[in-house]
């Protein structure tokens, strides 16, 4: 079975910085695009940066600058560093990966199950 696999989530003080990783385990050969989207307690899901296997990048715009998202196709795994944290920050964060090649076909839309970011005053 294909899981993503967050870590790198936790608490921090304003100002400071996380990284998180999403690893893509399980029989599959390839991921397309993979990144990652924020859900904050009373608002939408919203995308923080998404990375193609090529190496595009897209950032939401309350991130950009801040937060750098990179990838290591050969271990499926995909990076977002976040420095310069605010409490705004602070949110359910969730790998996302848009195509998977597994053993048993491509799987579209697939999502970790999340990772807590808690960014205190």
């Amino acid at each position: 079975q294909v899981q993503l696999v967050e870590s790198g989530g936790g608490l921090v003080q304003a100002g400071g910085s996380l990284r998180l990783s999403c690893a893509a385990s399980g029989r599959l050969f390839s991921v397309d695009g993979m990144g990652w989207y924020r859900q904050a307690p009373g608002k939408q899901r919203e995308l923080v940066a998404m990375i193609t296997s090529c190496g595009g990048t897209n950032y939401g715009d309350s991130v950009k600058g801040r937060f750098t998202i990179f990838r290591d196709n050969a271990r499926n795994t995909v990076y977002l560093q976040m420095n310069n944290l605010n409490p705004e920050a602070t949110a359910v964060y969730y790998c996302k990966a848009d195509r998977i090649y597994s053993a048993r076909g491509p799987l579209y839309d697939y999502w970790g199950p999340g990772t807590q970011v808690t960014v205190s005053p």
